[in-house]
């Protein structure tokens, strides 16, 4: 007979290619995740995983076997959930990737307030800017910055409008002057960030209708958008974020926006999730949550 943690284990397994990982992440040991699996292959008379000492992948019978278990613990989860009585069906838990910037300073207020309205609830929240991968990270959704070009998951917009800013802190501009063009950007320090080993150093900026392309340099830069943003305040030179992620920055005075006139390129900021099955209703009245956030912040510059 199946048991569902081996289930549970199996699907973990293939996605994280790992029985090491598996085990952290369900805090196991790697011994007993290995049983779990073993134990499963024998009541199914098949090898689900090709083993070795450096490498872990699932076998042709293992891939054909996958959608079925997952649609049996989907399945299961529906189920659990039609079980709930209507008043109190947003419980459980909910796993949520954030970037770092985002999560820390502008959602984590509203996680915290959407957790004390729902105390049946208890949430997992993930901060980083690696981009996270809502069919194989332990995730059930994920808020991303960009347009949507993946068909394979729902996209549930939260600011189609966003757009990246120039800012700098009243301090480095009292100290280096205010760019009053886009071509003094490049005797300016530039604050970029890095994203899988990429330096954002060429910079997209409308004025007068026309698309301009900036290339700058600077003495910083690093692969957390958090860190680039607390820079800027301490007035290491300019930063060209997301209105999102500064708007309270400039609203307090910590941050000024720069060269008004132009328009940074658009950075929609949507919620993803893998497929509209798992659209429950914690999804939904999160995503308004959020969305009431994200509107009020987006009424300026």
């Amino acid at each position: 007979m199946l048991r569902l943690e081996d289930l549970t284990l199996f699907v973990r397994a293939s996605a994280l290619n790992s029985f090491s990982d598996t085990a952290r992440e369900a805090g196991l040991q790697p011994a007993q995740v290995s049983t779990a699996i073993k134990r499963l292959e024998k009541t199914l008379n098949v090898r689900l995983f090709a083993r070795s000492t450096r490498s872990l992948r699932l076998t042709p019978e293992g891939e054909n076997w996958l959608p079925y278990a997952i649609q049996a613990l989907q399945a299961l989860e529906a189920g659990y959930e039609q079980l709930q009585p209507a008043s109190d069906e947003v419980r459980g838990v909910l796993q949520i990737a954030v970037p770092s910037d985002l999560g820390r300073n502008l959602l984590l207020s509203v996680f915290q307030d959407f957790r004390r309205q729902h105390p049946a609830l208890q949430l997992k929240i993930l901060f980083s800017d690696r981009i996270a991968d809502v069919f194989k990270d332990p995730v059930d959704v994920a808020f991303r910055y960009g347009i949507n070009e993946d068909a394979s998951y729902v996209a549930l917009p939260l600011a189609p409008n966003n757009r990246r800013v120039l800012v700098a802190a009243p301090s480095y501009i009292e100290r280096h002057g205010e760019p009053k063009t886009l071509a003094d950007l490049a005797h300016h320090n530039a604050l970029t960030y890095i994203l899988r080993g990429r330096v954002f150093d060429k910079w997209t900026l409308v004025q007068d209708g026309n698309m301009h392309h900036i290339a700058v340099k600077g003495s910083m830069m690093s692969d957390d958008a958090e860190v680039i943003r607390r820079l800027a305040i301490e007035g290491e030179g300019i930063a060209f974020k997301s209105w999102l992620d500064v708007s309270e920055d400039v609203s307090a005075g910590r941050l000024k926006l720069l060269l008004p006139q132009t328009q940074g390129d658009v950075v929609p900021l949507n919620l993803i999730c893998p497929h509209r099955k798992q659209l429950s209703a914690t999804v939904r009245l999160l995503h308004k949550a959020v969305k009431q956030r994200c509107d009020a912040l987006l009424q300026s510059p």
